[in-house]
């Protein structure tokens, strides 16, 4: 029980990812605050995390890009628990486009969702913990493709490698509150989106040197290891998990 009466909030949990992370911090102890765009995800997952735990997970439904939402995330976890311990900003979208043809409306959203939401999360959430005698950790998720290009991935692509950057710029002024912040960056993985694709498990299975794609469970265990006390001196790294893709970088084009 690592975690036992830590407080989290994780966003973009309503499935795969996020969802998992989730229900590995409660299982530990945690009491976490579950964010999904969905309300109906956040609710059912909230619903079936509880019913396999001590019911320790709350659904707060809403638009983790919004800086009003946000700023009522925070206040949630300090008005229910008196504290935020740890805040992982795992809400992102993904919109492939070709380069040539990429409209702007789709450029912006990704930027609003994807550096927005953590850049303000994190500023919010850090305005808490600097007050707390034991500060807290941070967490973003990035990408394999903030490392190695990915075709019509362009903006995604960017707004990955700014998260991991944002994290090492954040070294400077958060450590003297005691609060680490680092990313980690899953390679592909199989979650309810992929799987939607009857070609993505075998086809990352063969450009995977470690012969599958990440479940996501692998990447949750990666996840709650930064978070943890265990790693309280590591800030401003980014982990990356990906079977060793990004070693080789074959494309699955």
């Amino acid at each position: 029980m690592q975690f036992e009466n830590k407080v989290a909030i994780v966003t973009g949990a309503g499935q795969g990812i996020g969802y998992e992370i989730c229900k590995y911090l409660v299982k530990e102890g945690a009491h976490v605050l579950l964010n999904d765009l969905d309300h109906s995800l956040a609710d059912n997952a909230v619903r079936e995390i509880n019913q396999e735990s001590n019911g320790n997970c709350i659904s707060l439904p809403g638009d983790a890009s919004d800086s009003f939402f946000i700023k009522s995330m925070v206040a949630s976890s300090v008005s229910k628990f008196g504290r935020l311990d740890i805040v992982i900003a795992n809400a992102g979208i993904t919109l492939f486009g070709d380069f040539f043809n990429y409209p702007p409306e789709s450029f912006f959203k990704v930027m609003q969702v994807n550096l927005g939401g953590t850049f303000f999360l994190a500023q919010e959430a850090a305005n808490q913990m600097k007050h707390q005698p034991l500060g807290g950790s941070l967490l973003f998720t990035s990408s394999v493709t903030g490392h190695q290009a990915h075709k019509d991935l362009a903006a995604y692509s960017m707004s990955k490698a700014a998260i991991e950057m944002l994290a090492k710029n954040l070294v400077i002024e958060l450590s003297p509150f005691g609060i680490n912040v680092n990313t980690i960056a899953p390679g592909a993985t199989l979650t309810q989106r992929t799987l939607d694709d009857p070609n993505y498990e075998n086809t990352w299975s063969k450009l995977t040197p470690m012969g599958r794609p990440a479940l996501v469970s692998d990447i949750a265990n990666a996840a709650l290891f930064l978070v943890s006390a265990n790693a309280r001196h590591i800030t401003g790294q980014n982990l990356i998990v990906d079977g060793g893709w990004t070693c080789i970088s074959p494309s699955p084009y």
